[in-house]
């Protein structure tokens, strides 16, 4: 069953964006992903947990934390 894992990352350039677009798209078995410039949102669904997702970020040097935990 695919997972749709949602977290804020501070998306500040286009080599920003690039970046995470590259490492997103080795992760294994997601199925659709999306970044919103607008909302500093990334979106990855598929077969992967939000950990997975932190760790592939954290890797390239971007913070990322669950959309769910941010302070409003």
């Amino acid at each position: 069953m695919a997972n749709v894992v949602e977290l804020k990352v501070g998306l500040h350039c286009d080599e920003c964006i690039k970046k995470i677009l590259k490492a997103i798209k080795k992760i294994e078995d997601i199925e659709t992903y999306d970044v919103d410039t607008q909302l500093n949102k990334v979106t990855v669904t598929g077969n992967v947990t939000t950990e997975e997702v932190i760790k592939v970020l954290h890797k390239i040097g971007k913070q990322a934390i669950n959309w769910d935990q941010q302070s409003s």
